[in-house]
């Protein structure tokens, strides 16, 4: 049975996240089960101490940074603990601490470790070897998240354009309480009636729930708790932030691999031409993803090519590029993705695009060199950021996770633009374009420029919420964006969602400061 560890230095890069925040901590415990998760839970729980859940730490939000307390990282949690089949899709439950590189390692290859299968999912493991190709859909661009943390904050990613977030893939979910009980929640079982909701736990108890009456933005949105009437329970524990308990078991769906996956890149001389091409592109079908880079990612790129090494394969962009279009075709046949290759083409032309200026990737190689290509700039950006840091800047990195209606996205990259401006900030901006979702990101040269950069994010946080958007989309609310969420819903939902978090962790022990603090009579 795992016990509560002293944290030595030996566990001291467990205080962080990629957020490049920092907490603290008295212990650290690394269960390798459920009993154990129940065990730690209880033990803390009866001496009153705080727990925060951990995964891979590859979150943005800080939402595993550690306020105190005791860390309890899910990461040796990490088998696969069975499969089933349903007449026409598979399923796989997994331990938290897997990480989405090793599933998707496994899922390609079809090797999973089944010694701790049963009968009944060994067969189905021995039909799904014998089957044609499937995938997990998710695809946070940090692909060593781990499954549980992507749960946690309903990671998404590029191909979210098509295929939505984590959400709707995850099928059963078993969760430890802070004090030890156990509730197992499944797709297609307990419902709200309304906005009441009745969560019953292993042991026969029951938490008996006033659902928050706000509403959500209909569009991409991972910013709170999930609430809609009547709404199936276990959307409200995806998305929690390790606020209401820890995963322990998770099953996920899987679906048939496109037969054909090809990636295309559009080279646009000014960004407008780009938001035109998207804005009409978006009414089309089949596009798994589309994402954007402006002039000044594109320069940072540039610049790293020049260096080498590791970025020597990103390929060649002309001087006279300020906007490039990333977009993904999945399709079951030849006939089907040259057809959307085609609408591609003349949508791309209608936006003022020239055939020369598009880079199409019909095979693997190719496929990998333009996805190196997408995710090479965030990883340049942080390399930015850690170089400042070094030099003695208290900066961590800046990016804004907000997204919009389909209407008001040539407006937010205008507010955007006019307000880095104002203020003389640097920055570089990337993303989910197709979803209305692109990352700001401010490069500091100060620390004053640094506190400026913060109080630009309330601004657009309220500018945001106030025309129907969410203050986060993919990477969750965390300990970053407290404020943003109460700029976003107001007080008074923001004291629902306590109310209810109080209902699962009395003693508001789990993920101290994630969402929102404790508030004395709530």
């Amino acid at each position: 049975m795992e016990t509560i560890r002293k944290l030595s230095e030996e566990y001291a890069g467990y205080l962080r996240d990629e957020s490049r925040n920092s907490g603290t901590a008295e212990g650290i415990a690394f269960p390798l089960g459920t009993e154990d998760v129940v065990s730690l839970m209880k033990e803390c729980h009866g001496k009153g101490v705080r727990v925060t859940v951990q995964g891979a730490r590859t979150g943005l939000a800080a939402a595993a940074v550690p306020d105190g307390g005791v860390i309890m990282n899910l990461s040796r949690m990490n088998r696969v603990l069975g499969m089933r089949f349903d007449g026409k899709t598979y399923y796989v439950t997994v331990e938290p601490g897997l990480s989405l590189l090793e599933f998707r390692k496994m899922l390609s290859t079809k090797r999973f470790d089944s010694s701790c299968f049963s009968e009944e999912s060994r067969e189905v493991y021995a039909r799904f070897a014998k089957d044609g190709e499937f995938f997990f859909s998710p695809d946070p661009t940090e692909a060593t998240a781990s499954i549980g943390g992507m749960a946690a904050c309903n990671a998404s990613g590029a191909r979210t354009y098509r295929y939505g977030p984590t959400r709707p893939y995850i099928e059963a979910l078993t969760m430890v309480l802070a004090d030890g009980r156990v509730l197992r929640e499944k797709r297609g079982g307990d419902r709200a009636e309304g906005l009441k909701a009745r969560f019953v736990c292993d042991d026969g108890s029951a938490i008996e729930a006033e659902l928050p009456t706000l509403v959500m933005p209909k569009v991409k949105n991972a910013s709170g708790y999930f609430v809609e009437p009547d709404m199936e329970l276990i959307d409200l524990l995806i998305g929690s932030d390790g606020s209401l308990g820890a995963f322990t078991e998770i099953e996920l769906r899987l679906q048939p691999l496109p037969s054909f996956i090809w990636g295309v890149s559009l080279l646009f001389e000014d960004e407008a031409s780009a938001l035109d091409f998207t804005l009409g592109i978006q009414k089309e079908e089949g596009y798994a993803a589309l994402e954007f880079f402006d002039s000044d990612a594109l320069d940072i790129l540039r610049s790293q090519k020049k260096k080498g090494a590791a970025f020597a394969a990103l390929p060649e962009i002309p001087p006279r590029v300020s906007s490039v279009i990333y977009t993904e075709i999945h399709a079951d046949s030849e006939e089907e993705a040259l057809e959307r290759l085609f609408t591609l083409g003349s949508a791309f032309e209608k936006a003022g695009g020239r055939e020369e200026d598009s880079w199409i990737a019909r095979d693997g190689s190719e496929l990998d060199r333009l996805i190196f290509f997408r995710h090479a700039i965030p990883e340049s950006v942080n390399m930015l950021i850690d170089q400042k840091r070094k030099s003695g800047l208290n900066i961590t990195k800046m990016s804004s996770d907000m997204s919009v209606p389909s209407g008001e996205l040539k407006n937010v990259m205008a507010m955007y633009r006019s307000t880095i401006k104002e203020l003389g900030l640097k920055s570089a901006a990337w993303g989910h374009i197709g979803n209305n979702h692109v990352h700001f990101n401010i490069l500091p040269d100060s620390e004053e420029q640094y506190a400026a950069s913060k109080e630009l994010f309330k601004r657009w946080a309220a500018w945001v919420s106030a025309h129907g958007g969410a203050v986060s989309a993919e990477h969750g609310v965390g300990k970053l964006k407290a404020d943003f969420l109460t700029v976003m819903y107001g007080e008074e939902h923001i004291d629902e969602m306590r109310r209810l978090k109080r209902l699962f962790d009395p003693k508001w022990q789990l993920g101290a400061g994630n969402m929102f603090s404790e508030k004395e009579g709530i």
